[in-house]
């Protein structure tokens, strides 16, 4: 009898188990083609600081090294001041020269400026059709804001991909346009 009881709990709760999860995540993936040698969009993507030359909505950024609170390494981060007065800090995770590839991560956001949690990008350079063209691919992933699978309006997914989405068109338009030029 005890079997057939513990059998049937098991039985019971299995089901109850699959709706038992955290929210959704989501991506977003742009690629452009840009009119300029590999090595030349890599230089510029690589480096963390650059984002303030290129990207619209940056007035100011700071960078300084301190110790990852995940392996103790020191890592390169970035605060980044936007025009509205909203900012947001980054952590450089890797820069890959061999494969053109540079994958960071925000740390902390004002709550109005990207609303989005455990969010985390990479950007990628490849040779584009011509030795003079690139392919610049940006992928983000993340959560909403809320963290949540009920998120409330404003916090929810769609709110957090329209958000990314946008930055994302801003920031493609405003790259392709510093290096064509």
């Amino acid at each position: 009898m005890k079997k057939f009881l513990l059998l049937l709990a098991g039985v019971c709760f299995i089901p109850m188990s699959a709706f038992a999860h955290g929210p959704s995540p989501q991506k977003v993936v742009k690629e452009i083609v840009i009119k300029a040698e590999p090595a030349k969009v890599w230089s510029l993507v690589k480096d963390f600081a650059a984002i303030g030359k290129w990207h619209p909505d940056v007035v100011s950024v700071k960078t300084d090294t301190r110790p990852d609170a995940e392996t103790g390494a020191e890592l390169l981060h970035r605060e980044v001041i936007l025009k509205n007065g909203n900012g947001f800090l980054e952590k450089l995770r890797e820069v890959n020269d061999a494969n053109m590839k540079v994958d960071y991560k925000m740390l902390e956001s004002k709550e109005s400026t990207i609303p989005v949690s455990n969010y985390r990008t990479v950007m990628q350079v490849k040779a584009g059709a011509t030795p003079q063209e690139s392919i610049l691919t940006i992928t983000a992933r993340f959560y909403n804001k809320a963290n949540s699978m009920e998120a409330p309006p404003g916090l929810d997914n769609p709110t957090a991909n329209k958000a990314i989405n946008e930055l994302y068109d801003a920031a493609m338009v405003s790259l392709k346009k510093f290096l064509e030029n």
